[in-house]
Protein backbone atom coordinates (compact mmCIF):
# COMPACT_ATOMS: atom_id res chain seq x y z
CA UNK A 1 0.00 0.00 0.00
CA UNK A 2 2.59 2.56 1.14
CA UNK A 3 4.65 1.80 -2.13
CA UNK A 4 1.67 2.55 -4.33
CA UNK A 5 0.93 5.62 -2.54
CA UNK A 6 3.98 7.22 -3.11
CA UNK A 7 4.75 5.90 -6.79
CA UNK A 8 1.26 7.43 -7.15
CA UNK A 9 2.14 11.03 -5.79
CA UNK A 10 5.63 10.40 -7.68
CA UNK A 11 3.61 10.63 -10.83
CA UNK A 12 1.99 13.11 -10.63
CA UNK A 13 2.67 16.33 -12.62
CA UNK A 14 3.64 18.88 -10.26
CA UNK A 15 3.09 22.56 -11.43
CA UNK A 16 4.20 25.80 -9.28
CA UNK A 17 1.84 27.62 -7.93
CA UNK A 18 2.49 30.59 -5.76
CA UNK A 19 -0.39 30.16 -3.42
CA UNK A 20 0.34 28.81 -0.21
CA UNK A 21 -0.85 25.34 0.35
CA UNK A 22 -3.82 24.67 2.69
CA UNK A 23 -3.33 22.62 5.57
CA UNK A 24 -6.40 21.77 7.72
CA UNK A 25 -5.84 18.74 10.62
CA UNK A 26 -6.68 17.84 13.68
CA UNK A 27 -5.86 19.77 17.01
CA UNK A 28 -3.98 16.95 18.65
CA UNK A 29 -1.94 16.76 15.66
CA UNK A 30 -0.34 20.71 16.02
CA UNK A 31 2.26 20.17 17.38
CA UNK A 32 3.47 17.23 15.48
CA UNK A 33 2.63 18.88 11.87
CA UNK A 34 3.63 22.25 13.11
CA UNK A 35 7.39 20.80 13.08
CA UNK A 36 6.43 18.77 9.60
CA UNK A 37 5.48 22.17 8.00
CA UNK A 38 8.37 23.82 9.14
CA UNK A 39 10.28 20.75 7.57
CA UNK A 40 8.55 20.36 4.22
CA UNK A 41 9.19 24.05 3.78
CA UNK A 42 12.59 24.26 4.42
CA UNK A 43 12.81 21.61 1.72
CA UNK A 44 10.44 22.88 -0.63
CA UNK A 45 10.64 26.43 -0.76
CA UNK A 46 6.65 26.10 -0.93
CA UNK A 47 4.33 28.31 1.83
CA UNK A 48 1.75 26.29 3.92
CA UNK A 49 -1.35 27.89 5.61
CA UNK A 50 -1.71 25.33 8.17
CA UNK A 51 -4.90 25.61 10.74
CA UNK A 52 -6.01 23.24 13.68
CA UNK A 53 -9.28 22.20 15.06
CA UNK A 54 -11.86 19.61 15.73
CA UNK A 55 -11.96 17.23 12.84
CA UNK A 56 -15.72 17.29 12.45
CA UNK A 57 -15.78 20.89 12.62
CA UNK A 58 -13.47 21.29 9.70
CA UNK A 59 -14.93 18.71 7.59
CA UNK A 60 -18.29 20.58 7.76
CA UNK A 61 -15.70 23.56 6.76
CA UNK A 62 -15.00 22.00 3.83
CA UNK A 63 -17.97 20.89 2.95
CA UNK A 64 -19.16 24.46 3.20
CA UNK A 65 -16.99 25.37 0.75
CA UNK A 66 -13.52 26.15 2.29
CA UNK A 67 -10.44 25.58 0.13
CA UNK A 68 -8.39 23.14 1.51
CA UNK A 69 -5.35 21.00 0.11
CA UNK A 70 -4.61 18.34 2.80
CA UNK A 71 -6.97 17.37 5.38
CA UNK A 72 -5.54 15.17 8.38
CA UNK A 73 -8.36 13.70 10.56
CA UNK A 74 -8.06 12.24 13.84
CA UNK A 75 -10.57 9.68 12.73
CA UNK A 76 -10.76 7.87 9.27
CA UNK A 77 -14.68 8.46 9.34
CA UNK A 78 -14.63 12.25 8.63
CA UNK A 79 -12.08 12.26 5.48
CA UNK A 80 -13.85 9.03 3.95
CA UNK A 81 -16.92 11.06 4.56
CA UNK A 82 -15.74 13.81 2.25
CA UNK A 83 -14.09 11.03 -0.55
CA UNK A 84 -17.86 9.23 -0.43
CA UNK A 85 -19.16 12.92 -1.31
CA UNK A 86 -16.95 13.01 -4.24
CA UNK A 87 -14.40 15.62 -2.50
CA UNK A 88 -10.97 13.49 -2.84
CA UNK A 89 -9.88 10.00 -2.91
CA UNK A 90 -7.46 7.50 -1.56
CA UNK A 91 -7.81 8.29 2.28
CA UNK A 92 -4.43 7.00 3.59
CA UNK A 93 -4.33 5.64 7.41
CA UNK A 94 -0.97 7.98 8.43
CA UNK A 95 -0.70 7.78 12.68
CA UNK A 96 -2.25 6.24 15.30
CA UNK A 97 -3.05 7.10 18.75
CA UNK A 98 -4.45 5.68 21.57
CA UNK A 99 -7.06 7.17 24.68
CA UNK A 100 -6.11 7.54 28.11
CA UNK A 101 -6.98 10.04 30.99
CA UNK A 102 -5.79 12.74 32.98
CA UNK A 103 -6.63 12.87 36.60
CA UNK A 104 -6.03 15.81 39.42
CA UNK A 105 -3.28 15.19 41.33
CA UNK A 106 -5.51 14.57 44.45
CA UNK A 107 -7.58 11.60 42.60
CA UNK A 108 -6.66 8.30 43.38
CA UNK A 109 -6.70 6.45 40.71
CA UNK A 110 -4.70 3.24 38.62
CA UNK A 111 -5.37 1.83 35.55
CA UNK A 112 -7.25 -1.27 37.04
CA UNK A 113 -9.52 1.32 39.21
CA UNK A 114 -9.76 3.45 36.18
CA UNK A 115 -13.57 2.61 36.02
CA UNK A 116 -14.83 2.64 39.38
CA UNK A 117 -12.99 5.99 39.86
CA UNK A 118 -15.01 7.51 36.72
CA UNK A 119 -18.37 5.98 37.82
CA UNK A 120 -18.00 7.92 41.41
CA UNK A 121 -20.75 10.26 41.51
CA UNK A 122 -18.20 12.65 43.07
CA UNK A 123 -15.79 12.89 40.19
CA UNK A 124 -16.81 14.77 37.26
CA UNK A 125 -15.36 13.15 34.10
CA UNK A 126 -14.55 15.54 31.01
CA UNK A 127 -14.37 14.52 27.36
CA UNK A 128 -14.45 16.07 24.25
CA UNK A 129 -17.44 16.73 21.89
CA UNK A 130 -19.00 13.94 20.37
CA UNK A 131 -19.44 14.26 16.31
CA UNK A 132 -17.70 17.38 16.15
CA UNK A 133 -14.59 16.05 17.42
CA UNK A 134 -13.69 12.30 17.43
CA UNK A 135 -11.52 12.62 20.76
CA UNK A 136 -15.30 12.67 22.08
CA UNK A 137 -16.38 9.53 19.45
CA UNK A 138 -13.54 7.83 21.29
CA UNK A 139 -14.59 8.58 24.94
CA UNK A 140 -17.94 7.60 24.08
CA UNK A 141 -16.29 4.16 23.24
CA UNK A 142 -15.01 3.73 26.60
CA UNK A 143 -18.06 4.38 27.62
CA UNK A 144 -19.75 1.12 25.56
CA UNK A 145 -16.71 -0.84 26.51
CA UNK A 146 -17.43 0.24 30.09
CA UNK A 147 -21.09 -1.34 29.64
CA UNK A 148 -20.40 -4.57 28.60
CA UNK A 149 -18.25 -4.61 32.06
CA UNK A 150 -20.94 -3.20 34.33
CA UNK A 151 -24.56 -3.19 33.85
CA UNK A 152 -25.86 0.15 33.36
CA UNK A 153 -22.11 1.61 33.19
CA UNK A 154 -22.66 3.04 29.48
CA UNK A 155 -25.24 5.33 30.57
CA UNK A 156 -24.03 6.22 33.38
CA UNK A 157 -20.81 7.94 32.35
CA UNK A 158 -22.73 9.00 29.18
CA UNK A 159 -25.07 11.19 31.92
CA UNK A 160 -22.23 12.61 33.47
CA UNK A 161 -19.86 13.08 31.24
CA UNK A 162 -19.04 17.28 30.77
CA UNK A 163 -18.16 17.79 27.13
CA UNK A 164 -15.96 20.39 27.82
CA UNK A 165 -13.82 20.79 24.27
CA UNK A 166 -13.92 20.74 20.61
CA UNK A 167 -17.53 21.54 20.51
CA UNK A 168 -18.56 25.35 18.09
CA UNK A 169 -19.42 27.12 21.88
CA UNK A 170 -16.60 24.83 23.66
CA UNK A 171 -14.80 27.83 25.97
CA UNK A 172 -11.16 28.26 23.88
CA UNK A 173 -7.76 27.85 26.26
CA UNK A 174 -5.57 31.02 26.18
CA UNK A 175 -3.83 30.79 22.99
CA UNK A 176 -0.44 28.91 23.21
CA UNK A 177 -1.78 27.26 26.42
CA UNK A 178 -2.86 23.21 25.91
CA UNK A 179 -6.45 22.57 25.75
CA UNK A 180 -6.42 20.18 28.28
CA UNK A 181 -3.98 21.36 30.64
CA UNK A 182 -5.98 24.82 30.64
CA UNK A 183 -9.27 22.62 31.50
CA UNK A 184 -7.16 20.17 34.37
CA UNK A 185 -5.67 23.58 35.69
CA UNK A 186 -8.54 25.31 35.75
CA UNK A 187 -10.60 22.24 38.00
CA UNK A 188 -13.23 21.73 35.39
CA UNK A 189 -12.70 18.03 35.64
CA UNK A 190 -11.31 15.85 37.59
CA UNK A 191 -10.63 13.11 34.92
CA UNK A 192 -10.25 13.98 31.36
CA UNK A 193 -10.65 11.35 28.70
CA UNK A 194 -8.41 12.47 25.64
CA UNK A 195 -5.61 10.74 23.37
CA UNK A 196 -2.50 10.38 25.46
CA UNK A 197 -0.35 11.97 22.88
CA UNK A 198 -2.39 15.05 24.16
CA UNK A 199 -2.05 13.87 27.69
CA UNK A 200 1.45 14.28 28.11
CA UNK A 201 1.57 17.80 26.62
CA UNK A 202 -0.32 18.47 29.01
CA UNK A 203 1.27 17.13 31.83
CA UNK A 204 4.30 19.43 30.20
CA UNK A 205 2.13 22.25 31.62
CA UNK A 206 0.54 21.09 34.71
CA UNK A 207 3.20 18.99 36.07
CA UNK A 208 1.50 17.45 38.70
CA UNK A 209 -1.40 16.02 36.55
CA UNK A 210 -1.77 11.86 36.15
CA UNK A 211 -1.77 10.11 33.15
CA UNK A 212 -3.56 6.97 33.42
CA UNK A 213 -3.30 4.04 30.56
CA UNK A 214 -6.53 2.71 29.97
CA UNK A 215 -6.86 -1.25 31.13
CA UNK A 216 -6.93 -3.61 28.40
CA UNK A 217 -10.68 -3.91 28.25
CA UNK A 218 -11.89 -0.08 27.90
CA UNK A 219 -8.51 0.40 25.33
CA UNK A 220 -9.64 2.29 22.41
CA UNK A 221 -7.42 3.27 19.83
CA UNK A 222 -7.49 5.84 17.29
CA UNK A 223 -6.54 6.05 13.27
CA UNK A 224 -5.68 9.17 11.66
CA UNK A 225 -6.88 9.33 7.62
CA UNK A 226 -5.13 11.96 5.66
CA UNK A 227 -6.44 13.31 2.22
CA UNK A 228 -6.16 15.79 -0.78
CA UNK A 229 -8.99 17.08 -1.61
CA UNK A 230 -10.28 17.27 -5.26
CA UNK A 231 -9.76 21.54 -5.67
CA UNK A 232 -5.96 20.88 -4.33
CA UNK A 233 -3.51 22.78 -6.84
CA UNK A 234 -0.64 20.27 -7.33
CA UNK A 235 1.52 20.87 -4.45
CA UNK A 236 -0.81 19.69 -1.56
CA UNK A 237 0.23 16.12 -3.13
CA UNK A 238 3.42 16.83 -2.22
CA UNK A 239 3.04 18.09 1.33
CA UNK A 240 0.72 14.55 1.55
CA UNK A 241 3.50 12.78 0.14
CA UNK A 242 5.80 14.28 2.43
CA UNK A 243 3.98 13.96 5.54
CA UNK A 244 3.73 9.83 4.53
CA UNK A 245 7.37 10.30 4.20
CA UNK A 246 10.50 9.06 6.31
CA UNK A 247 10.54 12.40 7.49
CA UNK A 248 7.30 13.12 8.31
CA UNK A 249 6.42 10.05 9.53
CA UNK A 250 9.61 10.56 11.93
CA UNK A 251 8.26 13.47 13.39
CA UNK A 252 5.02 11.95 14.63
CA UNK A 253 6.62 9.00 16.23
CA UNK A 254 8.90 11.82 18.24
CA UNK A 255 5.52 13.24 19.31
CA UNK A 256 4.21 9.86 20.21
CA UNK A 257 2.27 8.42 17.49
CA UNK A 258 2.32 5.43 16.29
CA UNK A 259 3.63 6.42 12.51
CA UNK A 260 2.65 3.09 10.31
CA UNK A 261 4.68 4.01 6.95
CA UNK A 262 8.08 4.70 9.49
CA UNK A 263 10.52 2.54 8.16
Amino acid sequence: MKKWILVSLLSLPFAANAEPIELRAAGSLKNAMNDIVTAYQQASNKDVHADFGPSGLLRKRIENGEKVGVFASANMKHPQTLQTAGQGDNVVMFARNQMCAIAQPNVKIDSEGLLAVMLDPNVRVGTSTPKADPSGDYAWKIFAKAGQLQTGAQEKLEDKALQLTGGENSTKAPKGRNTYGWVMENKRADVFLTYCTNAVLAQKEVKDLQIVQMPAPLAVGANYGLIVLDNAQADAWKLAMFILSEPGQTILADYGFDAPLKQ
